[in-house]
């Protein structure tokens, strides 16, 4: 049912050839293409062609989290050429220097909410006047950055409750008090549960947990416990 798998950043930073080899044979159906740092953008564009996906039934791509602005010209222009491919594209708020450019994305333009050290995208309210600026863009839900801006899972379920629709994407993980992803934990666990039936059941769920080869399985199985998912069906990935 739930498509699930990892980002190749979280996996295996600056090095997506290595992430993507680390999943071979796991329980995945899902990725997410990391080009998180600007200099990882170039390289990750140009080698699209080369790269085997085809054991992911859904392929997401997260643009740079942080850029100068004079490269925001050059990086629409490569994120253009993966828009052609039609998979969502994740974007931070505050690396759209002129947010009416980001437009040119259209509907793979995908806004997540943010953490507690960006300027903006934390809440309900901030996340409404971006998506005023680019009204096709969908939505991104990170529920560790939600618990991290408000461990009660309040703003996690007003965001929800207002932007449900707008769901494309689910990111999953621990995010620590220096906004570091981790493991999950089974007190991140317990607060998921808050909140994890307003999200559709057919979202994508991209992991960003830092952990080793030997640890994606479980980290899987600790993520749809998270949302509460049927293990046996989620990861046939149908």
């Amino acid at each position: 049912m739930r498509r699930i798998g990892f980002s190749t950043g979280a996996l295996a930073r600056n090095d997506f050839r290595r992430a993507l080899q680390m999943l071979t044979g796991k329980n995945v159906s899902a990725v997410e293409l990391s080009a998180l740092r600007q200099d990882e953008l170039i390289p990750l564009v140009e080698q699209l062609d080369q790269l085997d996906l085809s054991p992911f039934k859904y392929v997401s791509f997260h643009a740079p989290s942080a850029m100068e602005q004079s490269f925001e010209p050059l990086a629409l222009e490569l994120l253009l050429q993966v828009a052609v491919r039609k998979w969502p594209i994740i974007v931070h708020p505050n690396a759209m220097y002129n947010p009416s450019e980001w437009r040119r994305l259209g509907n793979c333009l995908c806004i997540e909410n943010m953490d507690k050290r960006k300027p903006i995208g934390q809440t309900a309210k901030d996340l409404a006047e971006i998506f005023e600026t680019v009204p096709d863009a969908s939505f991104c839900f990170d529920i560790g950055h939600a618990r991290q801006v408000d461990p009660t899972m309040s703003e996690a379920s007003a965001i929800l409750h207002r932007f449900r629709d707008r769901i494309r994407q689910l990111h999953v993980s621990e995010v620590n008090t220096q906004s570091k992803h981790d493991p999950l934990s089974f007190e991140s666990i317990l607060a998921f549960h808050k909140v994890s039936h307003l999200v559709p059941a057919d979202v994508p769920v991209i992991l960003e947990s830092k952990v080793q080869e030997s640890e994606i399985n479980g980290e899987i199985e600790s993520a749809l416990n998270a949302l509460r998912v049927d293990n046996v069906l989620a990861l046939t990935g149908d």
